[in-house]
């Protein structure tokens, strides 16, 4: 799958999708540091990437209004690795079709 992460997710879960072979993109590298919520989520829209964010609320309002491929709101854990398994698992249960164009939480 292809991703688009928003700056506040941590670089750690791009590592771990890249290592299981996703194709990721992060914000601070294709777009300047203070882009905001809208520009980000009409880049991914543009390029066909499922964004992953932390930013439940900007983007939940965002997703109503906004065409996307989809949207993962990550939820926040006590540790990095507990985020990574848990967003993991929620991509081998979902899968592709179950992402695209949905709104969905990890």
């Amino acid at each position: 799958m292809n991703f688009f992460l928003d700056h506040d997710v941590p670089t750690d879960v791009g590592r771990v999708l890249r290592l299981k072979s996703h194709t990721v993109e992060l914000l601070e590298d294709v777009l300047p540091k203070r882009t905001d919520d809208l520009a980000a989520m009409r880049y991914a829209a543009g390029r066909g990437l499922i964004i992953i964010t932390c930013n439940r609320g900007d983007f939940l309002r965002l997703a109503k209004a906004e065409p996307h491929r989809g949207l993962i709101i990550l939820i926040r854990r006590r540790t990095r690795i507990a985020e990574c398994a848990a967003l993991l698992r929620f991509l081998g249960r979902a899968g592709e079709a179950g992402i695209s164009g949905n709104v969905n939480f990890a």
